[in-house]
C-alpha cells in the first residue's frame, strides 16, 4: 500500500485533565450554592450515573427534589411569538385555558398529591435504610473491637462427663 501524501495531526489534548478540571469547577461552584435552582437539576441528569458515587449525591438529590415536587401551575404567561394575529391568539389562548381550567386544576392538584406522596416516601425510605447502616456499622465496629482484643488467659477446660 502506498501511504497517503496528507498527514493531519496536532496537539491531542488531554481528556482526563479537561474533565478533572470541569469537575472541581462544577464542585466550587456547587459548594457556593450556584447550582440550587431545581431547574438545573435536569442538566445534572446527564451526569446522574457517576454523581451517584458521591457520597452526598443523596442528599443534594433530595434537596432538588424538595424544591420542584410541587408543580406550579401559574408559572408561565401565555405569549404568542407570531407577529400577525399576536393579539387574537393570545386571546383564543387565555379563552381556551378559562374554558379547561376547571380540569386543568383537578388534574394539577392530583399530580401535586402524588407527588408529595411520594417524596414523603422517599425521604422516609432514606430515613429508615440510613438508620439501618449506621446500626449495622456499630455492630460491625463492636465485633471488630471485641475479635482484636488480645486473649491472655487459655480458655476454661471443658468438664467431660465419663
Amino acid at each position: 500500500m502506498t501511504e497517503s501524501p496528507f498527514e493531519i495531526g496536532g496537539a491531542v489534548p488531554d481528556a482526563a485533565r479537561i474533565v478533572e478540571e470541569i469537575q472541581r469547577t462544577v464542585e466550587a461552584r456547587r459548594r457556593a450554592g450556584a447550582y440550587a435552582d431545581p431547574r438545573l437539576m435536569l442538566a445534572e441528569q446527564a451526569n446522574l450515573l457517576h454523581r451517584s458515587r458521591d457520597a452526598n449525591f443523596l442528599d443534594l438529590y433530595l434537596a432538588g427534589l424538595k424544591d420542584a415536587v410541587f408543580v406550579d401551575i401559574n408559572d408561565f404567561d401565555i405569549r404568542e411569538r407570531r407577529r400577525y394575529l399576536a393579539p387574537w391568539l393570545v386571546r383564543l389562548k387565555k379563552g381556551l385555558w378559562n374554558l379547561l381550567k376547571f380540569y386543568t386544576y383537578r388534574l394539577w392538584s392530583q399530580q401535586n398529591e402524588v407527588n408529595g406522596l411520594l417524596l414523603t416516601a422517599i425521604e422516609e425510605m432514606d430515613r429508615t435504610y440510613r438508620a439501618r447502616i449506621e446500626a449495622l456499622e456499630r455492630q460491625v465496629g463492636l465485633r471488630e473491637a471485641a475479635s482484636s482484643e488480645p486473649r491472655d488467659a487459655a480458655p476454661p477446660p471443658q468438664a467431660s462427663n465419663r
